[in-house]
């Protein structure tokens, strides 16, 4: 089976965050970026346990004041943007019960065969329009880890990328140490069948 995303809302209105609240309950993903609408397939197992392995050592290194929260948690940049990143980091008091509404201070995406164009497109130029302080892309496949924080002009400078048997040692938002080629866990050289 392959993995695509779809664009879909290329209509004569552009959507808006209310438009979401009708999307099914199906296990896909429902984004929009400036009113247009994104659909993604359920996420993978290699995916899932790169999510789950960063997860957690986002979690066991993140300071008082600030949270980990993973996807479905929802960030609304505006009416018309609203995505859901694989992994966010937030500050505690700008959480809702809902969804987050200001921008995080690091957003992670785990790619996957549907998503690889959005993310290191789409996805990078919203948070770096939005004022997300760092980004994070993660590729489960190679493994891999590209790292981008907001320079003073509110642009990205990739500040590392990082291999299979390299360790990424981050300053930013606090101190964490991510070896990308241990995301994949127990999972790690085995070929799944589809």
């Amino acid at each position: 089976m392959m993995l695509m995303e779809m664009e879909i809302g290329r209509s004569s209105r552009s959507l808006t965050v209310e438009d979401l609240e009708g999307m099914p309950d199906d296990g896909r993903r429902y984004e929009l970026i400036d009113g247009e609408l994104l659909v993604s397939p359920a996420p993978g197992t290699y995916h899932q346990s790169a999510v789950g392995k960063l997860f957690t050592a986002l979690d066991q290194a993140c300071p008082d004041g600030l949270v980990v929260l993973p996807a479905p948690y929802a960030f609304q940049a505006n009416a018309h943007t609203e995505v859901q990143p694989d992994l966010l980091v937030a500050r505690i008091g700008d959480v809702t019960v809902k969804k987050l509404i200001a921008p995080p201070v690091l957003a992670v995406e785990v790619l996957s065969p549907s998503s690889s164009v959005t993310d290191f497109s789409r996805k990078k130029d919203l948070y770096q329009r939005v004022g997300v302080s760092g980004y994070w892309v993660i590729e489960p496949a190679e493994p891999r880890l590209v790292a981008f924080e907001l320079d003073a002009h509110g642009s990205y400078d990739k500040v590392a990328e990082v291999g299979p048997g390299e360790v990424f040692e981050a300053g930013w938002p606090f101190p964490v140490r991510v070896v990308p080629g241990e995301l994949q866990g127990r999972l790690r050289g085995l070929q799944l069948p589809d």
